[in-house]
């Protein structure tokens, strides 16, 4: 126990940082109080607490950790916000919107798609290779995950399925990228194009007007009887799909790869200094070709989440967008599978917020469906060049 907690505890933040985690604490404490259970009925107090997160977060920033001093700032300023909205509506509404059982598990659907597509991109850039084409690969999953399930009748066929023609599409960008040398964001653009119009064209061909069958085998939930006796628990992990526990499960062991088996420091090697690696004996071509198929293999598996374990349908252009937040995830959680699924969890909890705003603002609910897209263009904007991304992605490296 005491070896688990020495590392903990050295991860933990310090100083300045500390402050700043502080100051972000208190803007989420300070939207929450307005909220269910609490519903504290004055935004005064919602606006004391946020100061006091804005006042931490100036002093943090003018002292020079100006990235999470600003997060302080805009937790101080987005809590007192949302706690001075929530002030404004009647507590009836308020209690049927915010639920929180049903907000996480709406959460943990909303973002498992994107934990799968993350995690694939950032083993993709680890290794070198910038991976736009993650929204096509996820779209290219969903097809023919509900192809193959429909095709073969059962569920993990179809699964199977996309995740071979999920590792055909990497495979194509992959021999565009590494061998051809490519520009691997237009490659990316190329596949997603081809995704997009090859999923359209079979789709119309295969099912035509009428759409996908409404028996197809969907991804089973696993049904966790125990919890019965604990409502709250019980409503959040009591029936989810058997992909969110994937996704779980993806998180840590993707983290234990990447950083603590010889294999993934091959791949940060190779992304860091090819050169280098390949001095040293590590094939960079293939260290590369694995993990950008390993990219692909992942966001098929999102992609039929999203076909036979959610919807259990398929529409044209289904992931509408994903890919790209996916993409966003990876760099706002600097690379790394926590930071990226954090970040996956956030984007999850607007859209299942946008889901229930309908009960009380037809126009808000409009808002919280953009917000994804939004954090996608702030986690663009501010990460770049305040997070640190392997040395060598996005460069086509030529063997000597």
């Amino acid at each position: 126990m005491t070896s688990i907690a020495l590392p903990i505890a050295a991860r933990a933040p310090r100083g300045l940082r500390a402050v700043a985690w502080i100051g972000i604490a208190l803007g989420l404490i300070g939207c929450w109080i307005a909220l269910p259970p609490i519903t504290a009925r004055s935004w005064v107090w919602s606006l004391v607490v946020c100061l006091i997160a804005v006042m931490l977060g100036i002093g943090v920033l003018i002292r020079g950790e100006r990235r999470f001093g600003a997060f302080a700032i805009a937790s101080g300023v987005l809590g007192f916000t949302v706690g001075y909205l929530a002030t404004l509506s009647g507590v009836g509404k308020l209690e049927t919107v915010v639920v929180w059982s049903a907000l996480i598990a709406s959460t943990l659907r909303f973002a498992t798609p994107l934990v799968f597509a993350a995690i694939g991109g950032m083993f993709s850039e680890r290794s070198g290779v910038t991976n736009i084409g993650l929204e096509g690969m996820m779209l290219i999953g969903a097809f023919f995950g509900i192809l193959g399930a429909d095709k073969f009748g059962t569920w993990w066929l179809g699964l199977l399925t996309a995740i071979a023609a999920g590792a055909v599409t990497a495979l194509l960008h992959a021999v565009l990228s590494i061998h051809l040398r490519a520009d691997q964001i237009i490659g990316g653009t190329a596949i997603n194009f081809l995704a997009l119009g090859l999923t359209g064209y079979l789709y119309i061909d295969i099912y035509g007007a009428e759409g996908t069958p409404t028996d197809i085998s969907g991804i089973p939930s696993v049904n966790l009887g125990f919890l019965d006796s604990f409502s709250f628990f019980d409503v959040i992990f009591g029936d989810l799909n058997l992909m969110i526990w994937f996704a779980v499960i993806l998180i840590p062991l993707s983290w234990v790869v990447l950083f603590k088996t010889p294999l993934g420091l091959r791949i940060r090697a190779v992304g860091e200094h090819p050169k280098a690696a390949d001095t040293v004996g590590i094939s960079v071509y293939g260290i590369r070709y694995g993990a950008v198929i390993l990219s692909g293999m992942l966001a098929a598996c999102g992609g039929a989440y999203l076909s036979i374990g959610f919807l259990n349908s398929f529409n044209e252009n289904m992931t509408a967008g994903r890919g790209f937040i996916a993409l966003a995830a990876v760099i706002f959680g600097n690379w790394r599978p926590f930071g990226a699924a954090a970040a996956c969890l956030l984007f999850g909890f607007s859209s299942a917020l946008a889901q229930r705003l309908p009960e009380y603002s037809d126009s808000a609910a409009v808002l919280f469906q953009a917000l994804p897209y939004v954090l996608t263009l702030i986690a663009v904007a501010g990460g770049v060049g305040r997070s640190i991304p392997p040395a060598a992605v996005g460069r086509p490296y030529k063997k000597s």
